[in-house]
């Protein structure tokens, strides 16, 4: 039986802390939906359009992933509701640090209530990309920082190109 997985996310934008999470999340699923959504309150460097043009870049141009083992779409709907949509059984959250952990916690909570299901499996990235943040990169980016262990070619060819 093929396994689906959602990893929901801002993707404002993706880093290699993301990318560690979709590597680990392709060793337990056969496949895996990488949702980029805009509808939680935040303030957007991309539009949701330009995310998802960053992800496939990201993923399909510099990092050579399977296009069949990987669908990235945008979504604007409950997390458990595109489960239902694309027969996802797994809900994928990345933990970055313990701070992270109660709210991931709670947000699995809800989804598990909304819908019992639906499972969420906890991955974390590499020790060496844990501190790293879609928040960071915007502000190493904005100060012309270097951004090369940080995130892809194409990533930091977008920031490049939104602060120059």
């Amino acid at each position: 039986m093929s396994k689906t997985a959602i990893y929901p996310g801002t993707f404002d934008p993706i880093t290699f802390g993301h990318i560690d999470v979709i590597k680990k999340s392709l060793k337990i699923v056969d496949k895996l939906i990488v949702a980029t959504t805009d509808n939680i309150e935040k303030d957007y460097l991309f539009s949701i359009d330009e995310r998802m043009d960053i992800l496939k870049k990201s993923l399909f141009k510099d990092l050579r992933f399977n296009k069949n083992k990987i669908k990235i779409i945008a979504f604007d709907d409950l997390t458990v509701k595109i489960c239902k949509k694309y027969n996802a059984s797994i809900i994928i959250r990345g933990l970055r640090a313990v701070s992270d952990f109660e709210y991931e916690f709670q947000l699995a909570g809800m989804n598990k209530k909304l819908d019992k299901n639906i499972e969420t499996i906890f991955l974390m990235s590499d020790i060496e990309n844990e501190i790293i943040s879609s928040k960071f990169i915007k502000e190493i980016g904005k100060l012309r920082g270097d951004l090369k262990k940080f995130a892809t070619k194409s990533v930091i060819k977008a920031i490049k190109a939104k602060f120059s």
